[in-house]
């Protein structure tokens, strides 16, 4: 069965040609959720043969603007490509606000409800979504503004194990979220700076790739996916190698590339 996320944005704050800012559309078995929506995703979306339609279920970390401010533009082609059905958001507390605020402010008016979710910044892992695909969970990670990283499980079939997928950005280098992401088959975390630039990562609660690496070592993760890179590294070679030094079964995002979930070795 299918899973897997097609990465719409691999890039940090400052955007690039070949790096966009945050946004991944995961699928689980043909349902599809938006992670993450920075500038210009409804445009990313097309470009990655993504259904504009699809991203009806939607999961934003935090409220920094690389992580959200395609959020208007994506509802507003929605509504110009004639959608009715309704959309969800599940965000940290402020969503609501701020959007009311923007569509108000630009006076937009959507054909369709959007529901928001806010997250209370609560310790522990909570279930935020559920259906008969999968399940979603969120947990806190270590930023300058409430963020949360997301569980993605598959609901098992027959006698198939459910594949288990993490989405962790922005974050500093923390342990506490270690038990929620314990040998998931996948874990996608982000990866700002080399670790020339363990100091500066340290002051903007990000991580080096030495620490993701390290992260994804304790945490038995089956595959690192490097994202979040820096706009100053052309070339993410120097992130690869310092991580697969640590763990070796490594990969850098690459905006419109898909990375499929696998099943853990041996099944």
């Amino acid at each position: 069965m299918n899973f897997y996320t097609t990465i719409l944005g691999s890039g940090a704050a400052l955007p690039t040609m070949a790096r966009h800012c945050s946004g991944q559309v995961v699928n689980i078995n043909g349902f599809r959720i938006l992670l993450d929506c920075g500038e210009n995703t409804q445009t990313q979306m097309r470009i990655c043969h993504q259904k504009l339609q699809s991203a009806g279920t939607i999961f934003l970390t935090h409220l920094h603007g690389d992580h959200f401010f395609g959020l208007p533009g994506l509802l507003s082609t929605m509504h110009l490509c004639g959608r009715t059905n309704p959309v969800s958001i599940f965000a940290p507390q402020g969503i609501a606000h701020a959007m009311n605020t923007f569509m108000e402010a630009a006076g937009s008016r959507l054909n369709f409800e959007v529901n928001y979710h806010e997250l209370s910044h609560a310790e522990g892992c909570q279930t935020v979504f559920e259906n008969y695909l999968c399940r979603v969970s969120a947990f806190p990670l270590l930023h300058s503004v409430p963020t949360y990283g997301y569980l993605i499980e598959e609901v098992p079939r027959g006698s198939n194990p459910a594949r288990r997928y993490a989405y962790c950005t922005d974050t500093g280098y923390t342990e506490s979220f270690l038990p929620f992401i314990h040998k998931v088959d996948l874990l996608c975390l982000e990866s700002t700076f080399d670790n020339s630039f363990a100091s500066v990562a340290a002051e903007k609660l990000h991580c080096t790739s030495t620490q993701a690496a390290t992260l994804a070592f304790k945490a038995e993760a089956g595959q690192l996916l490097l994202t979040h890179i820096s706009a100053r590294y052309k070339d993410p070679d120097k992130l690869l190698a310092e991580a697969q030094e640590i763990f070796p079964n490594t990969l850098v995002a690459t905006d419109g590339e898909s990375y499929v979930v696998h099943y853990p070795q041996g099944i």
